[in-house]
């Protein structure tokens, strides 16, 4: 591999590759614990260094492992054999903004929030908010299909994405520009959408042309907190049934909320199950809306509401929701002991999500542990989680059989495997038993087109 990392200082520069031990722990890992070997990481500064790095892996068949701030939670950037990690961080510009177009033309290391601050100045926003928006990139959130909590109104990433420049793993490191910068455009297959949650398998991206959207005039939010999941999840599907498409609808469980709570000095009372919600509104109509949420709320045996259409008194609203995954840590972890942080990412019709819910808590009875449950039941995207000790094999026996069951309950109600975190290492055999023989099939096929060695972050997807 010595030769390897001369030749990638040669072809890029000796200050874009580094094989510092240090450096590699760091790039090597992701925050569910899974790590790999890796023996170079590469920063990239062009879309050229890209085909350079593109074309060197080629001949020398090395596997790449594209990484945005490997803050996946499914392995989909861990190393799977020695390897390059290649890490975008570098290439994080924002090249053009036009609100004509409508349009964002960004490198792929720019980080989401980032995004967002400099739209913002504009009246405008990139709506897709994955939870870890402060560190993700829009090429990691490109490669995993993000979504967010905005995702029950805007959808996800194969929403907002009009088109790509990506590099292939070819002999010359071939770019290519895919579909357009408009929103109408057909030009035979949609290899944009192929790209979108394709978790690096096929392409590295260079440059992605997102579409953005005015900021809502107001937004209403209320908060509530009910004695159980099932008046919440009834409290929603009402909502859903007279013709309201919330803009933000988020909840976790009480467990959850005492845990997330900690710390956090907010002005109200932090028990029960909560329920956040919001909705897009003007200034005439922003009490009315009020009104009806905290309304619809109490209907539903909610205890506590706090409604505001103040930005800033929603933002301590919002404060309770971002420690979901502090709060998950915190639950599971043993001083002393190892612990792995198992969060599903499952997926069901929202219509469903009372059921989900029942099936998820019978889980718990079955297996005799607390797990939390928490996510965006908007879009019916729900995020029960467990820990366990990997050293120990009851502990580790009991994971695995939990996420088996909570995989079936997800197919059982017409939902998916994976809503947003992708499959990476974690979910290959829930895929498989999702699709069947013939789609995997499809899969490789595809694959194999694109990156005919097998070079793009083997392992992953199947």
């Amino acid at each position: 591999m010595a030769d390897i990392v001369s030749e990638l200082m040669g072809a890029l520069g000796r200050d874009k590759v580094s094989a510092d031990p240090n450096v590699l722990r760091l790039y090597s890992a992701e925050p569910e614990g899974l790590s790999g070997p890796v023996e170079a990481v590469v920063f990239p500064e062009s879309p050229e260094d890209v085909s350079s790095l593109a074309s060197l892996a080629y001949r020398l068949e090395f596997p790449i492992y594209p990484q945005g701030s490997a803050s996946s939670l499914s392995g989909n950037a861990v190393p799977t054999r020695k390897g390059v990690v290649v890490s975008f961080e570098r290439m994080n510009r924002v090249k053009e903004v036009s609100l004509v177009d409508s349009v964002a033309v960004v490198e792929p290391g720019v980080r989401i929030e980032e995004l967002n601050v400099q739209l913002a100045e504009a009246g405008y926003m990139f709506p897709v908010d994955p939870a870890s928006q402060s560190v993700a990139t829009v090429g990691g959130a490109i490669a995993n299909g993000a979504g967010g909590m905005r995702g029950a109104k805007y959808g996800t990433m194969r929403d907002w994405v009009n088109g790509l420049e990506v590099v292939l793993v070819d002999d010359q490191g071939t770019r290519l520009r895919l579909g357009c910068r408009t929103v109408k455009c057909r030009q035979g297959y949609d290899l944009v959408r192929l790209m979108v949650g394709s978790e690096g398998t096929l392409a590295l991206v260079t440059e992605a042309t997102l579409r953005i959207t005015p900021l809502p005039e107001t937004v209403v939010t209320a908060l509530a907190f009910f004695d159980g999941l099932e008046g919440l999840a009834s409290a929603y599907v009402d909502l859903k049934s007279r013709r309201v498409q919330p803009y933000i609808a988020e909840f976790m469980d009480a467990p959850t909320v005492r845990l997330a709570s900690e710390g956090l000095d907010l002005p109200f009372e932090a028990r029960g199950d909560m329920f956040l919600v919001s909705l897009e509104s003007t200034p005439e109509s922003a009490e009315r809306h009020a009104k009806f949420l905290e309304e619809l709320m109490r209907s539903h045996g909610a205890r506590e509401v706090r409604v505001t259409a103040d930005p800033l008194e929603a933002e301590e609203l919002f404060r309770l929701r971002r420690n979901l995954f502090p709060a998950q840590i915190s639950m599971f972890r043993r001083p002393g002991r190892p612990l792995l942080l198992l969060i599903e990412d499952i997926v069901v019709p929202p219509s469903r999500v009372p059921e989900a819910v029942r099936a998820l808590r019978a889980l718990d009875s079955k297996y005799g542990i607390t797990s939390s449950l928490g996510g965006h039941i908007g879009d019916g995207n729900l995020h029960p989680a467990i820990g366990f000790d990997p050293t120990d094999p009851e502990s580790t026996r009991v994971a695995a059989a939990w996420f088996n069951d909570v995989v079936q309950v997800a197919l059982s109600l017409g939902g998916a495997v994976s809503a947003e975190h992708g499959i990476g290492l974690l979910k290959r055999e829930a895929l498989a038993k999702a699709l069947g023989e013939r789609q995997i099939e499809v899969m490789r096929a595809i694959k194999a087109v694109f990156d005919p060695k097998g070079l793009l972050n083997p392992g992953k997807l199947f």
